[in-house]
């Protein structure tokens, strides 16, 4: 297949452009750089602002693909209450722009759990309610509902991927986690063990679970990737429309996370304890069973002690990630 990834310069989006061309795919990649890196793609590549409509029109107007797998976002979630505008603007305008030149063609969504809000059960499916508690899930959950009514209208079939905590890093060490600022867990935590940044924040320690502090289930970049490209698949082969949950339907706790980083760095992770940060949930745990019957796809990165080590060898290698 032909296939347009947009924010193909993202930490999921690059991993999923390389996954797509090793898999025999062209790829091409359009991306702003805002929070992308250049150096994290070396194939076909245009830098395009997406909010420009004239200027996605002229770039696809010459091109003709099979696919589009959609990246391109804004993801802090603390920023999208502070500007929400910002939010509504750069994560749902571009999907509008994108429709209007791309009719008809099948289009993969990078979707959130926090469509979700606050959990109801142990583990999410995707019959849990939606019900967003930041901007930033509100603008996600839109495009779901955009693109379903696109999709109702006989304008092209859509896969939403509902992603939990991505983590990890490629086998080789060439390619992982680099944000600016950084806020996932399992990076700052190795940040903190090998003295690349400050000591750890644990954000509550007295949640209901068993070691007080909070669950989330973590997926491997590359167990990302594959489930795009089944789902862009699925779609080009006739299947119908759908969202899906993507997660190992594990959780691992955040002290158990610092555990296995001071194990796999030989470093004990300093650390310290901070007030709870409002909107987290206690437990956050995928159920992944409907991607596994209807995509055929399963995690096959499961093993969090492993996962860990591939981006511990990420941030020995590129200390300063992409700007090493």
């Amino acid at each position: 297949m032909n296939i347009l990834v947009t924010g193909g310069c993202g930490y999921i989006g690059s991993a999923t452009a390389r996954f797509l061309r090793d898999a025999g795919h062209q790829v091409s990649v359009v991306d702003n750089l805002s929070e992308g890196h250049r150096q994290a793609w070396d194939g076909d590549f245009e830098q395009l602002e997406l909010l420009d409509q004239d200027a996605v029109t002229v770039y696809l107007e010459s091109r003709d693909f099979d696919g589009i797998i959609h990246f391109a976002a804004r993801a802090y979630v603390g920023e999208s209450v502070e500007q929400p505008l910002l939010y509504w603007r750069s994560n749902v305008v571009p999907v509008i722009n994108l429709c209007d030149a791309l009719n008809g063609v099948p289009f993969v969504f990078s979707s959130t759990c926090a469509t979700f809000g606050n959990p109801q059960q142990p583990r999410l499916d995707e019959e849990h309610p939606q019900a967003p508690v930041n901007p930033y899930g509100n603008t996600k959950l839109a495009v779901e509902k955009l693109l379903a009514d696109r999709a109702a209208a006989g304008q092209g079939e859509y896969a939403a991927l509902r992603y939990f905590n991505a983590c990890g890093a490629s086998a080789d060490g060439k390619h992982g986690e680099h944000h600016e600022p950084e806020s996932h867990l399992i990076p700052l935590a190795i940040q903190a063990a090998l003295g690349n940044g400050p000591e750890l924040v644990v954000f509550g320690t007295d949640w209901d679970t068993a070691d007080g502090t909070c669950i989330r289930d973590y997926i491997h970049v590359d167990d990302l990737a594959s489930a795009h490209l089944l789902a862009l698949e699925r779609l080009q082969q006739g299947g119908s429309s759908g969202s899906w949950n993507l997660g190992t339907g594990s959780g691992v706790s955040v002290k158990e996370i610092i555990a296995a980083v001071s194990r796999g760095s030989g470093v004990e992770v300093p650390f310290c304890n901070g007030p709870r940060r409002v909107g987290d949930p206690a437990s956050l745990v995928a159920n992944p069973s409907l991607a596994n019957s209807e995509l055929g796809w399963q995690a096959q990165h499961t093993n969090i002690e492993e996962v860990i080590a591939s981006a511990i060898k990420w941030q020995r290698d590129c200390p300063q990630g992409y700007s090493s």
